[in-house]
């Protein structure tokens, strides 16, 4: 039978539903096509331009009628730009997506379909809420761009002024484009591997005025450094200027060494009344309100008494541990990145806390050893990345057999996959609790409490 439609031809459909990728989904007769930018209830033209067998890709033309579900976008660039995927949806529909994408993805790759999901918790005023912005510095021709990346290119849109970036780093990217400018400072070429400037990154803390901006160079030196240090100063709050030297050619956006310019090679920010250190290396959760949330939700279903050893496994910078510290007799913590656990035992050190210890290395190595040594934890707290725990780590939990195991993910795929596998070995879900740490995005944070069954 042949396909409904085909590559390049121009067709209207009504969008259905809404995929996990923040993508329209609609069909022409039987044929599923999948739209960005578009949302559930838009009828909308479209342009075919990939089709398989029983479904394909279209680019939005025009919307002929809007959903009632529909947000006009805040950006000038958010349909160029890879950063907001559902900047066109109205937020308490997206909240009510992503806990819905939390649904369908623990039942389809976890198999737990009969789990309670809560409803997402979102935001008051869901923009310019991140406190880390990385943009790509490039010139195309005469035109130097500071702005992001384009979805799945290394196309640069230019974008001095995002909508979920905070306020001020547009000011230090105006500073800094203007320097650039005047010095005629040589851009990074990226197939070429030549030129200088790489990135920019700027980190704001949340409850300090500290601002760190950090200049990413394919080199040791910057020239006239002293005028763009004298620019900087300017905006109130700038507490570190630093060069990240990053000459390997690669697509890793900081290097291992940094130099200091001006001020110090760290800024402060704090969550709740306890105070962290953060590098230019450091991973600090990018949305400070929401990490209070996403941190007390750890608390409450860690259901701490004082009396309870835990381990902490991807700690970081110990963002996580000390929280627990505070409530707990004694944590540990472990991380593979020896400069964070540096950084997390200073700000041990800086908080008061006494009864945490910190190790460094592979979670899936370091907490087998230890509980061959006689450490055994009552709550295990797992943060991994996006790819989820390491199956030895996993294998480990089963072994250590602890009361409880929060885990906290930034994936639900990754942690719907580990579910099925803890719960397969006497572990039950008890509370899953998605948190949006990501507003405009399709992006979401999901705490989940696991405890034995038969204890």
């Amino acid at each position: 039978m042949e396909q409904p439609v085909k590559k390049n031809d121009r067709v209207q459909l009504r969008i259905q539903d809404m995929g996990s990728e923040g993508e329209g989904i609609g069909k022409v007769q039987d044929f599923t096509l999948f739209v960005p930018h578009t949302v559930a209830g838009d009828e909308v033209e479209v342009l075919v331009l990939k089709t398989k067998k029983s479904y394909g890709y279209g680019k939005l033309l025009r919307i002929l009628t809007p959903s009632p579900l529909r947000s006009e976008p805040l950006c000038q660039v958010a349909h160029q730009c890879g950063g907001c995927q559902l900047q066109h949806l109205q937020y308490k529909e997206q909240l009510k997506w992503k806990t819905q994408k939390v649904k369908e993805v623990l039942r389809r790759i976890g198999g737990l379909a009969d789990c309670q999901v809560e409803d997402t918790l979102g935001m008051e005023k869901p923009f310019h809420y991140r406190n880390k912005v990385q943009y790509p510095i490039r010139r195309e021709g005469e035109t130097l761009k500071i702005g992001f990346f384009a979805k799945g290119s290394h196309r640069v849109v230019a974008s001095e002024v995002c909508h979920i970036q905070d306020k001020r780093a547009q000011h230090i990217v105006e500073k800094v484009r203007d320097y650039l400018e005047e010095e005629q400072v040589p851009i990074y070429n990226e197939e070429t591997h030549q030129g200088l400037v790489r990135h920019l990154l700027i980190k704001t803390a949340y409850h300090t005025p500290d601002i760190m901006v950090c200049l990413v160079i394919n080199g040791e030196n910057l020239k006239q450094a002293e005028k763009l240090v004298g620019k900087l100063r300017t905006i109130p709050g700038v507490a570190s200027i630093l060069l990240n030297h990053h000459k390997e050619k690669s697509n890793v956006i900081l290097g291992a060494h940094t130099t200091v310019l001006y001020g110090t090679d760290t800024i402060i920010d704090k969550i709740g009344d306890l105070q962290f250190k953060i590098s230019p290396l450091s991973f600090f959760q990018v949305n400070p309100m929401q990490t209070e949330v996403l941190y007390q939700k750890v608390l409450e279903f860690a259901d701490l008494t004082g009396e309870e050893t835990i381990w902490d496994a991807y700690c970081g910078i110990g963002t996580i541990s000390l929280f627990l510290a505070k409530k707990a007799k004694h944590v540990y913590g472990v991380e593979i990145v020896p400069e964070a656990i540096e950084m997390a035992k200073e700000n041990a050190r800086l908080n008061g806390l006494t009864n945490v210890t910190f190790f460094t290395g592979k979670a899936e190595e370091i907490i087998p050893n230890a509980y061959k040594q006689g450490i055994v934890a009552d709550t295990i707290v797992v943060d991994p990345p996006r790819k989820g725990c390491d199956s030895h780590l996993l294998a480990t939990l089963i072994d250590m057999s602890p009361n409880k195991i929060v885990y906290v993910s930034c994936d639900p795929a990754t942690l719907a996959r580990d579910l099925k596998y803890l719960t397969n070995q006497g572990y039950q879900v008890d509370k899953v609790q998605p948190v949006d740490m990501f507003p405009q995005t399709v992006h979401c944070e999901v705490v989940t409490l696991l405890q034995h069954s038969e204890k």
